[in-house]
């Protein structure tokens, strides 16, 4: 719940900087369980934020304020908390780390201008962080690396850096060595690997540095000799390597100048061992988080054009120049309202302002192009659930504001005398279909009033009223996802169920038939009378619906014979098999019979529509399947399990070949019933470990095996018997 005042445990008033040069901006990424939200927390209590942490299993973090988080205990949204180290404003953006979530992470990399992943000690890492770290990468997002909970029974850090290597690549080297305690298990300290000096916390937070001992100087050495030719290799002076190289000793503030330099471009990363239960190395990554992060200053701004579309000069991040800012998550709290995090990019928002709000671009999500002046009443600090209110927010920094009456998630606030629009970052497709029922009259209006409230504030989520199915659809990330979307819409009142989902299926005729059509009722005074006969053939897939006539001698009037061709597709539209469109027929009427007085046009609609059915019973009709092509993205490792998948699903492989994008990833390309991929976003995942992705598009409709056809049919029958 978001509150206006301060929370327990929140001490001080909000940190308000007024230059760009002053703020970070970090996103926190890894898998679930490494321990982001609990490292957010030692922070904050670290820096004075606030009085002491909460924990993740107490349901008491800042981060975690969402009921869906506290019940699940795991990040299921974006939150943002801010700290202030020497003078530096550091807006952490705690990201979600189950793969179900991506879109929260996207849209924290959207917000920051740097990356920090959160690997434990003690369990490593999943599949899906590697992806997570190409992601970032893409963006050329700098990054570094918390390897945390040291203090696990069986955390190893050699082993850990080991695996980052490994999975990261390149240049991830430590800056520090954690240290033992006396009892040889618990960590007592870090050796400082540039410095040369040991940071001593068995005393307490603060740290007593001295020198190391001598036992530890062979470990400083081997790894203070590689950390140095990482940093040099990346030095703009190309003299740095030969000096070193020649036995030079290369001064420490040349080297952290030179890795702050190479962090701050995203070619070096690295990694701090901390310990938030403990204390070690919360300072220390301060300062790497203060130091060696770029500021806002640094990082390339997203494009913008014109509302229309219209080129415009790029953006700097300059609190002078124009208003430009973006909406990166959308909540909606039952006391509050519509509360938008936003990014500002350019210019300086104020309170009392009327901006301009700008959405383009996700119609196809269910978010209609709008556009809307509105008047900016109060500019907060988010700390987690809380809003402290604060005087402005610059060009870099992050705020929050609330009863935005159209602000949706992916918006651009601009000057309202000068509207620009900022292309929407990337989202995820959700490929999980979810059908929902509210139970009573009264919860189908509560369900719209919360749907309309969800799809504003998550656009990975997509809703469909399919109208051919008649179901009301959300598509989801994940099970995880759909989990949290009902949860929420239960917890908005809504009582629901879900159901089954439906593939929109279509009904053609294998063979040829002929059908006759009779409607002949006398009841006094007009009556109802027409004849017809027709003849039906297949056409080829996709060609549609044909009507023609070769009535002779005036069998059936002219004026009749529309009539028949609009009751013929009244009865293709409701289908006569199994309740699906039909589709890929020829109609041709060939003879009738009318009534000078009784015949009328609906008379021969309902003759027209008997005929069909008629022929349907004499022929064979086959349901036909809709027929997605996928292009699977796996590790190579994986290939062989989703092929092997893919014959179970029916499925048709089209081909296999490496990713180009990227190493020891391989795209699966193949086309696969549509009712073979209801739940496949559940199980690929399952089957990969998280890696693997997958996008489909509509090819085709194919004929369904007889025996799933037969069993369709059956379904159908049996509903319409109720």
């Amino acid at each position: 719940m978001a509150q206006k005042t301060q929370e327990k445990g929140v001490t001080g008033a909000a940190p308000v900087v007024d230059a760009p040069g002053r703020v970070r901006n970090v996103v926190l990424v890894g898998h679930s369980g490494a321990g982001k939200t609990t490292l957010v927390e030692a922070l904050l209590a670290a820096t004075g934020t606030i009085g002491r942490p909460g924990a993740v299993t107490d349901g008491n973090t800042v981060c975690d304020h969402d009921p869906a988080a506290v019940r699940q205990q795991r990040s299921v949204s974006l939150s943002c908390a801010p700290l202030l180290h020497d003078g530096v404003k550091v807006n952490l953006l705690d990201s979600p780390g189950y793969a179900d979530f991506v879109g929260e992470l996207r849209a924290g990399l959207r917000a920051a201008d740097a990356a920090l992943f959160v690997v434990s000690a003690g369990d490593g890492m999943d599949a899906a962080t590697a992806t997570l770290w190409e992601e970032c990468a893409s963006v050329g997002m700098p990054r570094a690396v918390a390897v945390t909970r040291l203090d696990h029974p069986r955390a190893d850090f050699d082993e850990t850096v080991a695996l980052c290597q490994r999975v990261f690549g390149d240049n991830v080297l430590p800056l520090y060595l954690p240290m033992l305690g006396d009892d040889g298990v618990s960590v007592a300290g870090l050796m400082g690997l540039i410095t040369q000096r040991v940071f001593d916390y068995s005393a307490g937070p603060v740290p007593q540095v001295r020198e190391p001992d001598p036992e530890h100087l062979p470990a400083i050495a081997e790894a203070r000799n590689e950390l140095i030719e990482g940093i040099i290799a990346e030095s703009e002076d190309e003299t740095l390597m030969d000096r070193y190289l020649g036995g030079e000793s290369i001064e420490v503030s040349v080297l952290i100048e030179d890795l702050e330099k190479a962090v701050a471009k995203g070619h070096f990363y690295p990694v701090v061992p901390v310990c938030a239960a403990t204390g070690v190395g919360l300072d220390t990554l301060l300062e790497v988080l203060t130091a060696g992060f770029p500021s806002p200053l640094e990082h390339d701004l997203p494009p913008v054009t014109g509302v229309d579309g219209s080129p415009r000069p790029p953006l700097h991040c300059d609190p002078a120049g124009p208003l430009v800012a973006e909406v990166v998550k959308t909540t909606i709290d039952r006391h509050v309202g519509r509360v938008s995090l936003v990014r500002v990019f350019s210019g300086t928002l104020r309170p009392e302002q009327t901006v301009h709000v700008s959405g383009h671009g996700l119609t196809e999500r269910g978010h209609p192009d709008h556009d809307a002046d509105e008047r900016v009443a109060h500019i907060y600090s988010p700390l987690g659930a809380a809003l402290r209110e604060v005087p402005y927010c610059v060009a870099g920094d992050v705020c929050a504001l609330t009863k935005s009456g159209s602000a949706e998630t992916g918006d651009t606030i601009s000057a309202r005398e000068q509207p620009l629009l900022i292309a929407p970052w990337e989202m995820p497709e959700p490929l999980l279909p979810v059908a929902i029922v509210a139970r009573t009259r009264s919860d189908e209006d509560a369900l719209a009033k919360n749907l309309a409230r969800l799809v504003a504030g998550d656009p990975t989520m997509r809703l469909e009223r399919n109208p051919e199915t008649h179901q009301l659809v959300l598509w989801c990330m994940g099970e995880a996802h759909a989990d949290v979307v009902l949860d929420r819409l239960r917890s908005g009142g809504v009582e629901l169920d879900t159901e089954p989902v439906r593939v929109a299926l279509r009904e053609t005729f294998a063979v040829g038939s002929k059908g006759h059509g009779r409607h002949v009722k006398q009841s006094g005074g007009h009556g109802q009378y027409a004849v017809c006969d027709i003849e039906v053939e297949p056409l080829p897939r996709g060609a549609g619906f044909e009507f023609t006539d070769r009535v002779v001698g005036g069998a059936v009037p002219h004026n009749y014979i529309p009539s028949v061709e609009k009751g013929v597709r009244a009865q293709l539209d409701r289908g006569i098999v199994a309740g699906y469109p039909m589709v890929d027929v020829r109609v041709t009427l060939v003879d009738g019979k009318a009534h000078s007085v009784d015949s009328s046009d609906a008379a021969f609609q309902t003759a027209g529509a008997l005929a069909l059915r008629d022929a349907a019973e004499k022929g064979q009709v086959t349901l036909l399947e809709p027929v997605d092509e996928v292009t699977i993205r796996v590790p190579d490792s994986c290939v062989g399990a989703v092929l092997s998948d893919l014959s179970g699903r029916r499925g048709r492989v089209l081909g296999t070949e490496p990713d180009t994008s990227t190493t020891e990833r391989s795209l699966v390309r193949a086309e696969v019933p549509a009712t073979e991929l209801v739940r496949y976003a559940v199980e690929l995942r399952s089957m990969t470990s998280g890696a693997g992705t997958f996008r489909r598009s509509f090819v085709r409709h194919d004929p369904m095996p007889a025996h799933l056809a037969d069993q369709v049919r059956k379904d159908h029958a049996a509903g319409a018997g109720h």
